[in-house]
């Protein structure tokens, strides 16, 4: 039985009984990490801390600096609003010539040892 369960993003209904599809377990996480990531903050209505301000750093110039902030948002992000992960580590590699950072996040969840991955590219839209 899956401990930990939340909507598929894309809502999409199962086949056999027309309910919404879920992630589980670490799918489950990893889906709300990387929603947590991608959310800017103050998108969301009536909470206006909820999310991350990694993609203003798309738009500075990439710098050793720039990697150690991008690592200290997401890890506070996480921390703060993904009580589900242990954080083991976030490597962030810049590609500067083409605007985006490519992310990995590597976790447990509370209740497993098990090391989970999440792979993320971000990249400037405008």
């Amino acid at each position: 039985m899956a401990q930990f369960t939340d909507f598929n993003n894309s809502l999409a209904a199962l086949k056999s009984t027309s309910d919404i599809a879920l992630k589980k377990d670490a799918d489950s996480v990893k889906q709300s990490i990387k929603n947590l990531i991608l959310t800017n903050k103050g998108e969301r209505l009536m909470q206006p801390d909820l999310g991350c301000k990694i993609r203003n750093l798309l738009f500075e110039n990439f710098t050793p600096q720039t990697t150690l902030t991008a690592r200290q948002i997401i890890t506070e992000t996480i921390e703060k609003y993904e009580p589900r992960a242990e954080l083991i580590n976030i490597a962030i590699s810049p590609a500067p010539d083409n605007n985006y950072l490519f992310i990995t996040i590597l976790f447990n969840l509370i209740n497993n040892q098990d090391q989970q991955v999440l792979d993320l590219e971000i990249e400037r839209i405008r």
